[in-house]
């Protein structure tokens, strides 16, 4: 485990056919912006949604193994950070598994920060998640 007690991530989700092939991706950063990992994933077929979900649950892990326990998250999906910000009611089965599974990781942090971006916010990301969802 590393050592960063604050970590900003931003996370993407992408979906080619939505359903269709689908790909995530996070960049985690040090509050001065320096870049600590990014990665991205081609996760098989999903929805928009669901890579958007995952996409956070794998970056809210990574920084939990680079031993953060304040974490403020970015993304551009309007339906996931109203939903976790308690906005929005989670409705589809499957995104409250996922969604239940967030509320478990934002209890293993001191505090976490979930912040709706525009898409030009959030551009690596984007790129990221779009290529690994090409596989």
């Amino acid at each position: 485990m590393k050592n960063h007690s604050k970590i900003i991530l931003y996370t993407d989700g992408a979906s080619l056919g939505n359903p269709g092939k689908a790909g995530i991706s996070y960049i985690l950063y040090t509050p001065d912006g320096k870049l600590i990992k990014k990665d991205a994933h081609f996760i098989g077929n999903a929805t928009n949604n669901v890579a958007e979900y995952l996409a956070l649950i794998y970056g809210m892990q990574e920084a939990l193994k680079e031993g953060a326990r304040e974490l403020i998250c970015f993304s551009d999906s309007q339906l996931l950070i109203k939903q976790l910000n308690g906005n929005y009611q989670v409705r589809s089965s499957v995104l409250s598994l996922l969604y239940n599974q967030l509320k478990h990781l934002e209890s293993l942090f001191s505090r976490v920060k979930f912040c709706h971006i525009p898409r030009s916010d959030n551009v690596e990301a984007d790129k990221l998640a779009k290529q690994a969802a090409r596989g």
